[in-house]
């Protein structure tokens, strides 16, 4: 029973009312609070003191609670692990993602699928467009998130997820940095940065250049932090995907939109897979996936 008193205390103590917890826990308002005065019973010390409607931790409480959390985490490990000495042949599924998503939307969906599939291994790897598209082939992934660069192919299920905006990223003191709207002629005398390993630069340089219509100058990074670095030090400007509301609070970096003709620049990102290497985890995740865009 101890262990279900202590999630009734964290319940609490983390919709900040007993009503809420209950409501969580779904059980009533009075079985929580039997619950945690019969711990403290037990305990032996008053965790909660309580002020009519309101209620304020003891030391003794916020030492409880604190150790409760760690327990909490280290049992649901626990669970975990045993679940998967059991099933000696437990599933892994493979998610490939490309380099220039920067959203937060692949984490959420991971964390859902992780809490619903605890037996199931999450491998994540992250490529350029071309490389995606080769691991998917040889079957090295079992999902990718990219972004349309060829037509839909019928050996593939081609779930849209959303659509994104490019910005791009200079320096504040860039002099371009004072526009709301780049067009892409804007910044032929200024370097594009890309972050691409070797292998996928000649690739990601020709989409950059005949796809989006950016001419110039390229300079490349292995990472999002060296390219800004470059940014910042005003070697030149890095495009980025964008999907949803735009949000930006870097003082020494503007971000703009990139527009051609007076037309936002857009991507439209997916999910693939390869309809004879589909399967219930695969598609569950793909659900979950959309739902999180």
């Amino acid at each position: 029973m101890l262990l279900r008193q202590m999630e009734y205390l964290q319940a609490v103590i983390e919709n900040g009312n007993f009503y809420l917890a209950a409501e969580q826990c779904n059980v009533s308002q009075s079985a929580i609070s039997q619950q945690i005065k019969k711990l403290e019973t037990e305990l032996g010390v008053k965790l909660l003191e309580r002020h009519n409607r309101t209620f304020s931790l003891t030391p003794a409480g916020e030492h409880f609670y604190r150790k409760s959390l760690i327990i909490s985490g280290d049992l649901k490990q626990l669970v975990r692990e045993t679940k998967r000495i059991a099933d000696h042949d437990h599933a892994v599924l493979r998610i490939g993602y490309y380099k220039g998503y920067h959203g937060n939307e692949l984490s959420e969906a991971i964390a859902f699928f992780s809490e619903k599939y605890p037996t199931v291994d999450v491998e994540i790897m992250v490529g350029s467009h071309e490389e995606l598209y080769h691991t998917m082939e040889n079957v090295s992934v079992d999902l990718a998130i990219n972004d349309q660069q060829r037509a839909f192919s019928d050996a593939y299920h081609n779930d849209v997820l959303a659509e994104s905006k490019i910005y791009i990223e200079l320096s504040v003191k860039n002099p371009l940095s004072k526009l709301t709207v780049l067009e892409a002629q804007d910044l032929k005398n200024t370097p594009c940065i890309l972050v691409i390993n070797p292998a996928g630069q000649k690739e990601e340089q020709s989409y950059y250049e005949n796809i989006i219509g950016l001419q110039g100058d390229f300079l490349f990074a292995d990472t999002v932090q060296e390219a800004r670095l470059k940014i910042i030090t005003g070697q030149g400007y890095m495009p980025v995907d964008v999907i949803g509301e735009e949000v930006w609070s870097d003082p020494a970096v503007s971000r703009i939109p990139l527009a051609r003709n007076q037309s936002p620049v857009r991507k439209t990102y997916c999910a693939f897979w390869k309809k004879d290497n589909s399967g219930y985890y695969i598609e569950e995740f793909a659900r979950i996936l959309k739902s999180c865009f």
